[in-house]
């Protein structure tokens, strides 16, 4: 009997293990960019190269309001796993178009107007992020697939 995983959780279980390098303990994030069964990228919530993490500088903290009125910290520190994973792509010249993109929970808005900019058709969430309807609804819009596979909302 075949006990291997997925295609899709295999590519998930990368993405954990990506996340293990995320330099930023408020957002513990994975990101893996597949095409044709083939890893392309990957990425995860951490400084620029060369730039002092949170774990080495602190947090650099903002305040953050959302349209319910709600107040958040957001570390300004640390750039997005999809983000380090698409500026990976484009620095080491690797197309992206028609690829699938892997990641621990719904990109925020950026990320998702960056993932339809490099050409992204798919992209496989483990999680649902608590601020991610018009995320969802600009994946719709641009006819990028998008599959949350666990809606509990994180962060």
């Amino acid at each position: 009997m075949d006990n291997r995983p997925s295609w899709d959780q295999y590519f998930l279980n990368i993405v954990d293990a990506v996340s293990l390098r995320a330099s930023c303990d408020r957002g513990k994030s994975g990101c893996v960019i597949v095409k044709n069964k083939r890893i392309l990228a990957t990425g995860y919530v951490g400084s620029p190269s060369g730039f002092k993490n949170c774990y080495e500088a602190g947090h650099l903290l903002r305040e953050v309001i959302y349209e319910n009125g709600e107040k958040k910290q957001h570390c300004m520190r640390t750039i997005h796993a999809e983000q380090n994973a698409i500026v990976n792509s484009a620095r080491f010249g690797i197309a992206l178009d028609g690829a699938t993109l892997y990641c621990t929970m719904t990109p925020c808005y950026v990320c998702t107007m960056m993932i339809i900019a490099s050409g992204i058709i798919q992209v496989i969430a483990k999680n649902k992020y608590h601020a991610s309807d018009d995320s969802i609804a600009l994946f719709k819009e641009a006819g990028v697939q998008l599959i949350v596979l666990d809606d509990t909302e994180l962060y």
